[in-house]
């Protein structure tokens, strides 16, 4: 199972990445000014990650495909990396719909 790890940037914002079970990071979120906003930004990946047209593939101006997964209301509320591949792309899709809906939460602050 994957999990949802909350750390500290240098500036003192909460941000949480979503890891796969291969510990693999495979969405990372915006910055939050506390740790309270953070928890309701990974209960929001929880319920949306569920939804396939959530997600939206972009593609960066180095030619890499990448995704962001979207709330209701258009927010973005996590992007993945830069992949090889749409293909790659799409298994991050994929990955993130399997892993965040039951993943656990961890602070490694």
């Amino acid at each position: 199972m994957g999990k949802f790890e909350i750390t500290v940037r240098k500036n003192g914002e909460f941000q949480f990445n979503l890891k796969a079970t291969n510990g693999q990071v495979i969405l990372t979120s915006e910055g939050y000014t506390t740790k309270a906003a953070c928890l309701n930004g990974i209960e929001s990946v929880k319920k949306n990650a569920k939804e396939e047209k959530r997600f939206e593939t972009l593609v960066a101006k180095n030619g890499k495909p990448y995704f962001n997964l979207k709330a209701t209301n258009g927010q973005v509320i996590g992007q993945s990396q830069m992949y090889a591949s749409e293909k790659n792309c799409a298994n991050g899709i994929a990955s993130v719909m399997k892993n965040a809906p039951e993943a656990e939460v961890v602070e490694a602050i």
